[in-house]
């Protein structure tokens, strides 16, 4: 079973109407009405010829773009080169998000990764997102991955 992608495509505020439009002329929409659904939610949702879903999340907040700006360059063999996220900007991304699928992946990312992630900087930048989200639970799942 093949997993749907999830990207974000750093467009600011105001800018991604070019975006959406260049995407949906080259992939069809998962959904109905897949361009006004993504103005309004920011994700816009596509499908590749060969079925797989693509969640683009276009990125605003300025730490999206410290994201972006952290990625850095993952083989996945001869001549696909993509820029990943770090495993703590994915746990924070995932938390933020906090469907049970997200979690569940926000999991397996800190039992691969666990002795190495950078726990101070996961809870710096997720708590004020928390905040404005006005959910702050998910720093009470945070303290129960930083367990695991």
């Amino acid at each position: 079973m093949t997993r749907d992608v999830d990207l974000t495509l750093f467009t600011g505020f105001a800018g991604e109407a070019p975006y959406i439009d260049a995407l949906l002329s080259a992939y069809p929409g998962r959904i109905e009405s897949a361009g006004e659904f993504a103005r309004r939610h920011r994700t816009l949702l596509l499908r590749t010829p060969g079925g797989v879903g693509i969640a683009i999340s276009l990125g605003a907040l300025s730490f999206e773009e410290s994201v972006v700006g952290r990625a850095t360059a993952f083989s996945f063999g001869p001549g696909l080169d993509i820029r990943t996220c770090s495993a703590e900007d994915l746990i924070v991304l995932k938390l933020f998000a906090s469907r049970p699928l997200d979690i569940r992946d926000a999991e397996g990312v800190v039992l691969r990764h666990k002795q190495r992630l950078d726990w101070s900087y996961i809870e710096t930048q997720l708590r004020p997102l928390a905040a404005v989200k006005g959910e702050p639970e998910i720093m009470t799942t945070l303290a129960r991955l930083q367990r695991l």
